[in-house]
């Protein structure tokens, strides 16, 4: 009655409920916690009131974000490509076009929140009030509430459908990148904007080439009469074209020749990178007998080179030791 009788109890009353009355001059000086469990649920609701805890819910918040494996080439990981995935997933429910009512209803005001979407509480700590804000549950923020829902989803606004989505691979990409296909991902339930596709990607190995960045390796086989005497020879590249490798005389494995932009494109750019030819000298493991005939006396013949140059430097290291001595 005392509270009733008195206009401006009643108005603080109303506005901040049995706290506002209890709160006196301020309940600065009490260091009672005030229905907090610890220090922590103090500054909780302290900080909670300065944000985005403030702001009025929203019911209709963003759908959720997919994720799709897709495994390609080396070749369309290279050049790029045109994928079509088929996904489940939630979409916004055509019958009642992803409100939840029945079509040809109407929703009402929420009575917890009185169409607010919101739910304002007082509590009392040592610093003094705070309010409390926080997304009616009632209504999930939205400040009214479906009477008849909608037969098709149930009044969630949304159903669960197969969808065919079209994939743009850009050229230049590589194993484990993701691309994002924005709001194709799922809708929240009664409406809300879409989240997006992830698609990540596994490209598989290619038979002959290998990535290093956007640098393309290449192993060329090259028999040794090949290495030793020179040659030119066609090495495949990526663009699925050949090119004519000069091979100098002498030759030795593991050299790397440069196919300069012939490699990798970088991804939304007119760049590419290079293609490294690595030579590999191959011995070999048959000969005929004119073959080892052949190279027997090649091998005669670079001994006694090498004895002639073994002769050769020890003549000259003993006409310099000579001269020292004399």
């Amino acid at each position: 009655y005392e509270i009733l009788s008195d206009s401006q109890k009643r108005a603080t009353y109303d506005r901040f409920g049995h706290a506002g009355l209890n709160n006196g001059m301020g309940g600065a000086s009490s260091y009672d916690f005030g229905g907090f469990s610890s220090i922590n649920d103090i500054f909780e609701t302290f900080f909670a009131g300065t944000g985005a805890s403030t702001q009025r819910r929203s019911g209709t918040q963003r759908g959720a974000d997919l994720r799709y494996d897709l495994t390609i080439t080396f070749e369309e990981a290279v050049f790029g490509c045109q994928k079509e995935i088929e996904l489940p997933r939630w979409e916004a429910c055509s019958a009642c076009r992803g409100s939840g009512a029945q079509p040809g209803t109407s929703t009402s005001r929420c009575s917890a929140c009185q169409g607010s979407g919101e739910i304002r509480r007082v509590q009392q700590s040592i610093f003094g009030q705070f309010v409390n804000v926080s997304m009616c549950e009632r209504c999930r923020g939205e400040g009214r509430v479906i009477t008849t829902p909608c037969e098709k989803c149930r009044g969630q606004g949304r159903v669960r459908n197969n969808r065919h989505v079209v994939v743009n691979i850009p050229a230049g990409v590589d194993d484990g990148i993701n691309v994002r296909v924005t709001g194709e991902g799922e809708v929240s339930a009664r409406g809300g904007t879409p989240g997006n596709l992830y698609v990540i990607l596994t490209v598989k190995p290619h038979q002959f080439f290998k990535r290093q960045g956007n640098d393309i390796l290449y192993e060329l086989p090259i028999s040794f009469t090949q290495a030793t005497l020179g040659d030119e020879v066609e090495v495949p590249t990526v663009d699925s074209k050949t090119t004519i490798l000069k091979i100098p005389a002498g030759t030795q494995s593991n050299r790397s020749f440069r196919l300069k932009g012939m490699g990798v494109p970088v991804v939304h750019s007119s760049a590419r990178g290079d293609q490294h030819v690595i030579v590999k000298v191959v011995t070999p493991t048959s000969l005929t007998a004119e073959q080892k005939r052949l190279l027997e006396e090649f091998a005669r013949l670079e001994r006694e080179q090498s004895e002639q140059n073994d002769k050769n430097i020890f003549r000259n290291l003993f006409e310099k030791t000579k001269d020292v001595f004399q």
